[in-house]
């Protein structure tokens, strides 16, 4: 007796009733005679349109607001740093291009609101492939992506971006980290954007144990933290 080898794919098969049917009715008339035709239609449409050519590196055309370029380590308005070195943004990426390791704050080492700091953080834009999903993982929005296109270089070891290069500049009202929380805030109070910019003690306290921290002359001394105590 001859053994069926017929493979057997683990489904049942079910004999139709009935023929097969569209659900989307055929075009008839002029469209039924376009239809092949049809999927061309951009393309069609592209063809009679004048060429674009942009002349770059001598005329930068800006890239779209949502262009996801090279990342940004973000600062709180008083100049801390918004990155607790929670390491989510390192787990979430696929190409594993993000190496952060994290130190806790001290009263005379204080980085960031709360616990802990990144005292390292890496990025490898060898491996990056710019998907974003580092910045949707971060709990502070430490991180973002900035247009910055323009990231070649002539070594490998120049694409590795440390920390000190993906740190945001200073803004208005910013000064410089290492220094305590505005008094009377918690890390709370940051989160929420109650801290407007750095106050009095916080700029004291920098002139004492850095005195010649060049923030100091640039730095906005603004009002305490809404609920804060002077």
């Amino acid at each position: 007796m001859a053994k069926d080898v017929t493979p057997h794919t683990g489904r049942k098969q079910v004999a139709r009733s009935e023929p097969y049917q569209a659900q989307i009715p055929a075009r008839t008339g002029i469209g039924g005679v376009l239809a092949p035709v049809a999927g061309f239609g951009v393309t069609l449409s592209a063809m009679f349109r004048p060429t674009v050519t942009e002349q770059y590196p001598f005329e930068r055309v800006p890239p779209k607001p949502r262009y996801h370029g090279r990342h940004q380590l973000n600062r709180h308005p008083d100049g801390l740093e918004k990155c607790i070195g929670c390491e989510l943004c390192a787990w979430a990426c696929p190409a594993d291009a993000i190496y952060v390791e994290a130190a806790d704050n001290t009263p005379d080492e204080q980085y960031a609101p709360g616990e802990r700091y990144g005292r390292v953080y890496q990025i490898n834009y060898l491996r990056c492939i710019f998907c974003g999903l580092c910045i949707e993982a971060c709990p502070t929005r430490a991180l973002t992506m900035t247009n910055e296109f323009e990231l070649a270089g002539p070594t490998r070891e120049g694409l590795i971006y440390e920390k000190q290069d993906l740190l945001a500049p200073l803004a208005d009202g910013m000064l410089a980290a290492p220094h305590p929380m505005v008094p009377g805030t918690t890390d709370t109070s940051y989160y929420r954007g109650d801290v407007l910019g750095a106050v009095a003690e916080q700029v004291d306290w920098v002139r004492e144990h850095r005195p010649d921290e060049p923030s100091l002359d640039t730095v906005t001394i603004v009002e305490p933290a809404r609920g804060g105590a002077r």
